[in-house]
């Protein structure tokens, strides 16, 4: 059944009314007709399963036929602060782990970061973020991730380590590993620290490092950027939620 987020205040005790991008791919895409039915979720966790009643250019009004708590959110909140990538890889990042659970990601600007997004990041923010939604629209999220404003290294680690945790594959570390990390680990939060190509400098890891961030090892094979924040994401999850 096709899902739709929406502010909570298009929802009222017997309707939902879906417009813009919503009602055009009701409308245009899908083909939908009254009497389907579709899911909307109003991103608090919460789905409706809904009969369309009409359709315009407009508008599309949907009756609400059940309402149920969606339960795919994590308990865990993973924040995952990702060196900029090169090319479209950073869409790919967003893609599968929002679609695993990562509650928020931030794009990061370290030493090594080789793209310049100079008059460009508004731009690119919003196709993140439309990215962000489709892939929660696919997995059934109850809620839309935030792909949030792009930080500066000392920016996001400053942020990361007030967090209930944090760590940052490293591929010198030989002893601490996530597995470790999540029987220590106490709490809900968490920050995940990726480098981009090339890693991050030795400076950068000794600024999370003195920050209270944690390194870890991701195993004896060298992941690429867009793999290893898919990685660690998934290994925590498991640990911390099975």
């Amino acid at each position: 059944m096709p899902k739709f987020f929406v502010k909570s205040e298009d929802i009222n005790d017997h309707a939902v009314t879906l417009a813009g991008e919503n009602a055009n791919h009701i409308g245009n895409v899908l083909r939908a007709k009254t009497g389907d039915m579709i899911t909307v979720c109003d991103g608090e966790g919460r789905d409706y399963e809904c009969e369309i009643t009409e359709i315009t250019k407009k508008y599309v009004m949907a009756k609400i036929t059940d309402i149920f708590t969606n339960d795919n959110e994590p308990d865990i909140k993973i924040t995952l602060y990702q060196g900029l990538p090169k090319a479209d890889k950073m869409e790919l990042v967003i893609q599968k782990c929002i679609e695993i659970g990562v509650d928020r990601i931030v794009p990061v600007k370290t030493e090594h970061t080789v793209v310049k997004l100079d008059g460009k990041e508004d731009k690119k923010l919003l196709r993140w973020n439309k990215i962000a939604e489709a892939a929660a629209k696919q997995c059934g999220r109850g809620k839309i991730p935030v792909v949030d404003r792009v930080m500066n290294f000392k920016e996001a680690v400053d942020e990361g380590s007030s967090l209930d945790g944090a760590v940052i594959p490293y591929e010198k570390e030989r002893d601490s590993s996530l597995k470790s990390f999540a029987k220590e680990f106490k709490g809900k939060s968490i920050g995940v620290f990726i480098g981009p190509e090339g890693g991050f400098s030795n400076a950068e890891i000794e600024y999370a490092l003195d920050k209270g961030v944690k390194s870890v090892t991701l195993g004896k094979r060298i992941l690429r950027t867009e793999t290893a924040g898919l990685v660690a994401s998934v290994i925590l999850l498991y640990e911390l939620e099975g």
